[in-house]
């Protein structure tokens, strides 16, 4: 029962990442959104998973993980209700952080959870792979899903659907999870935490405001002159702390800090560029909302279809050279995106779509296994919940610079299908200049004995969100 419940709550952050995307237009047009509005429907929550994500974990360890676990599960419920009553943006916006909040808690007590209830290396592969399938069942379903709940009873449905799977959680969870706690947690960051979460979020606002703003706005220059400071700060803090969140001696090591680089772009791509897919369906093709769930699924399918197999590819090749492909063949696909236009029939849309999928699946496990086997044994959790951060982190700023691509676009008179191409053509050129610097410096390894089975394990793919977490 543990292992479906802790399953059954990841299934639901998951379908919650790629739900909202197939909903965005119908939002847009009921809340009478511009696409700044759009962006921090989507920010607001993948920022605080982002930032709260470590924290969560540490929370977990040294409070209770079953206590976190249905805290996190609680939130997230409310928070979705929340969503699914908000008469304006800045109640919508209110609820995502709530969520976003309830899902850093969650996801990481869930694995954790897992890990206590399985000691047996064996049998906890075995058990986070299933949580790592049912995860990726949420992904692939939230297109379709968002599709039929938004056509037929508009956007406030797709956060519904997470009412019946909280209450069912809560209920299960009080009743067969039994509480787990690590008395040797280190403690918790809290002016490390506070210092990101106010510098990435003052920076993401800086480059959403930016494209409606203007760029040389007093308020713009002044919030991107302040997330500066921020972010300074926080190193400073992180520097001398004791028992930092994101100790900076990890980036010492040149796999650590180009497997994390790699990540972030990956989610900057990724969660950037999927941000449009529903868009680009209804406001260029002109597709129903039920049609543009069905036409984006080519990705989300083929990252489900296409993971399971990178961490065994990482471990017969190594991670550089499955790496390097996957984002060769990500940063092509974006590329042939960006020259699909409103007359191009989804015959030749659907297979670009899928190659995007197929590129990023090879990339995010063997990354993930590459920052795991940069550092000691003891530190390879901490290593795999820093990935998935920084994975969050780019997918904040792939929602942000990319929405600022298609403004600035649209400023200077091209159309908004003309603002989407240069967004693709965008994205894809950066996830190829980052193929070309794993290609160089991501140091050709082969995974110790075991570690193929770690490298499919410690990532889920995530389309919108921890990733993000």
């Amino acid at each position: 029962m543990l292992l479906t419940v802790t399953c059954l709550g990841q299934f639901m952050v998951l379908l919650d990442n790629t739900i909202v995307g197939a909903a965005l237009p119908d939002m847009q047009h009921g809340l009478h959104l511009q696409l700044t509005g759009l962006q921090w429907i989507v920010d607001a929550y993948v920022l605080l998973v982002a930032m709260l994500l470590l924290s969560g974990g540490i929370f977990a360890d040294r409070f209770g993980r079953k206590r976190v676990y249905l805290t996190g599960v609680a939130v997230f419920t409310a928070a979705s209700v929340v969503c699914s009553l908000a008469p304006s943006l800045g109640w919508l916006i209110a609820g995502r952080v709530l969520q976003g909040i309830g899902a850093a808690a969650l996801s990481p007590a869930s694995l954790a959870l897992l890990a206590a209830a399985y000691p047996a290396p064996q049998e906890r592969v075995k058990a986070i792979g299933l949580w790592a399938g049912l995860s990726g069942v949420g992904l692939a379903a939230g297109p379709v899903a968002g599709g039929v709940l938004t056509e037929a009873f508009g956007w406030p449905a797709i956060f519904l659907v997470n009412l019946p799977i909280g209450a069912a959680l809560l209920l299960a969870g009080r009743r067969h999870i039994e509480e787990a706690r690590n008395p040797n947690a280190p403690a918790i960051d809290i002016p490390g935490t506070v210092l990101s979460v106010l510098g990435v979020g003052t920076l993401t606002y800086g480059l959403i405001e930016g494209g409606a703003r203007g760029w040389t706005s007093p308020v713009i220059l002044g919030s991107l002159a302040v997330a500066v400071l921020l972010l300074a700060a926080f190193v400073a803090v992180e520097a001398r702390r004791r028992a930092p969140m994101l100790p900076l001696r990890l980036f010492r090591e040149r796999l650590f800090t180009v497997s994390n680089a790699a990540m972030a772009v990956v989610g900057f791509a990724l969660t950037g560029s999927s941000f449009f897919f529903s868009q680009f369906f209804v406001y260029v093709q002109g597709s129903s909302i039920l049609s543009a769930g069905l036409q984006t699924l080519p990705t989300s399918l083929a990252m489900v279809l296409v993971s399971p197999y990178a961490g065994r590819l990482a471990a017969r090749h190594g991670f550089r050279v499955v790496v390097t492909a996957g984002l060769a063949l990500a940063g092509l696909g974006l590329l042939a995106l960006g020259k699909v236009h409103a007359d191009t029939g989804y015959g030749n849309v659907w297979w670009r779509l899928a190659v995007v999928g197929v590129g990023f699946a090879l990339t995010m496990s063997p990354l993930t296994g590459a920052a795991i086997q940069a550092v000691s044994p003891q530190e390879g959790g901490l290593a795999s919940g820093i990935s998935s951060t920084t994975r969050q982190i780019g997918a904040v700023l792939g929602v942000a610079v990319l929405g600022a691509v298609v403004r600035a676009r649209q400023s200077d008179g091209a159309s908004f299908g003309a603002g989407l191409d240069s967004a693709f053509l965008t994205a894809g050129a950066i996830t190829l200049a980052t193929a070309l610097v794993t290609g160089l410096w991501l140091a050709r390894s082969t995974p110790a004995e075991g570690a193929g089975a770690l490298v499919r394990s410690t990532e889920t793919p995530k389309a919108t969100a921890a990733d993000s977490r």
